[in-house]
């Protein structure tokens, strides 16, 4: 798949507004600092709950560590995602039929994270868990958690140009010494990226 190709057919500005379109409303609920959050101390049932979501993002996204399974199914958005001094994110293989749906789902993330590698190639790091904070917000009191782990909020407007949005990134298949649900990962490059995926 084809960093091109996807531009060609949504173009980034496209997702935005295709996302934007299936939200109504703001955002109501508590805002985290996106930027660099490290984990606190973990309980020991805290600590089985984190393992057995890193458990089931490895369940569910072990056939796509060869990209080319992602199929039809996801499309590469946001070309490589970098945070300077924080590290990066990555390549987000986005599934637009779980975005915008206010459901989430251990076993169906809406974003598969990818590292650009030097040779061209693509490696599976993680799997992101998005949901439109308008869509959220509309039955829920509180922001989104996932066995124990509290998504972190982006803002509007951010640099993906999309709505409000709560988010957790799950460091699956990347050691991230920051914690395994922090947004940034200092080990993560987009060095390798040359705007195509094999």
């Amino acid at each position: 798949m084809e960093v091109a190709r996807f531009a060609k057919q949504v173009g980034i500005s496209a997702l935005g507004a295709l996302l934007l379109s299936l939200s109504s409303g703001h955002a109501v609920a508590q805002d985290h600092d996106h930027m660099l959050m490290s984990q606190a101390p973990q309980t020991a049932e805290q600590k089985k709950q984190a393992n057995e979501l890193v458990a089931t993002v490895r369940e569910v996204t072990e056939r796509y560590k060869d990209v080319s399974q992602v199929g039809t199914d996801f499309s590469l958005a946001f070309g490589c995602v970098s945070g300077g001094d924080y590290g990066a994110m990555g390549l987000h293989y986005v599934n637009m039929n779980r975005v915008g749906d206010g459901l989430i789902d251990a076993r169906a993330p809406e974003i598969l994270l990818y590292e650009p590698t030097a040779n061209g190639g693509v490696r599976l790091t993680g799997a992101d868990y998005l949901v439109l904070a308008a869509d959220w917000n509309k039955n829920h009191a509180h922001a989104p958690e996932l066995n124990g782990q509290l998504f972190h909020f982006f803002d509007a407007p951010n640099r993906f140009g999309l709505p409000p949005f709560y988010t957790l990134h799950v460091w699956a298949w990347k050691d991230n010494p920051l914690g395994t649900f922090t947004n940034w990962n200092p080990t993560v490059s987009c060095d390798g990226f040359n705007g195509a995926t094999q």
